[in-house]
């Protein structure tokens, strides 16, 4: 019996001593307390506006120290459009700390939306108005792959003056290319794509001497050369191509 009344002492007595200490931490008993009225942020802004993140953060502030929520500040400022992540922390006696990372744009999604440089999908106002970034088409399934097929055409097209601008895949599977002065480069098929990209590399230097501009259109679906289009102020392109196109 004396065992059982020193418990329950035991337990009141910590009860006594840890109520009062976690109803601060949570606010419960200094909700109003030393309120929070000054906002820092650190962050180099390109997209997010100071005004974004003041609107997201200010209906958060006023309350007490203990009482303000870091994790629903956090929250409400990752929501805006261009930001990565935040990292949120309390400066005694009345400070909000903000750390905030702005998205970094890598291209441009089906004209309306963005991809980030970790490989997310974004939307953003305006995303289909960036002309310098690169424009990537395909269904949402395969973002990863037309990410990559990217990057294989960047590194083939590295020892020439072409710059890839696009790169589009059809629901069909057929695989074009889009270049800074606006030419279009048809390559059909995933399987068959290298090979044919190669093929018209290889000689691509031959088939631009003593042409001061570039070509309009390349098709490299046929099965043993390519057809190519110039602008209308160009003589026709003379490529000898047998067989007919394939996608």
């Amino acid at each position: 019996m004396r065992g059982a009344i020193r418990l329950v002492a035991w337990c009141l007595a910590i009860a006594l001593v840890v109520l009062p200490i976690v109803g601060v931490l949570r606010g419960w008993f200094a909700a109003n307390r030393w309120p929070v009225t000054q906002l820092t942020v650190q962050a180099e802004f390109k997209h997010v506006s100071a005004d974004e993140v003041r609107a997201a953060v200010l209906p958060r502030l006023g309350k007490g120290f203990f009482a303000l929520d870091l994790d629903g500040v956090q929250k409400a400022v990752a929501a805006l459009p261009w930001v990565e992540s935040v990292e949120a922390r309390k400066r005694w006696p009345d400070t909000l700390l903000l750390r905030i990372y702005e998205r970094q744009p890598f291209a441009r999604w089906n004209d309306k939306q963005l991809i980030s440089r970790q490989g997310l999908v974004f939307d953003a106002p305006q995303a289909d108005q960036d002309e310098s970034l690169p424009s990537l088409h395909g269904p949402d399934a395969r973002l990863a792959e037309v990410v990559s097929f990217y990057a294989e055409t960047q590194k083939a097209f590295g020892g020439t003056h072409l710059n890839i601008t696009g790169v589009s895949l059809s629901e069909r599977g057929s695989w074009s290319l889009a270049t800074s002065t606006g030419a279009q480069i048809v390559l059909g098929d995933r399987d068959q794509a290298g090979r044919r990209l190669r093929r018209f590399l290889d000689v691509y230097p031959q088939l631009m001497a003593g042409r001061t501009d570039g070509f309009a259109y390349a098709d490299l679906r046929y099965t043993n050369g390519f057809a190519v289009r110039w602008p209308q102020s160009q003589a026709p392109a003379a490529v000898t191509t047998r067989g007919t196109p394939r996608t």
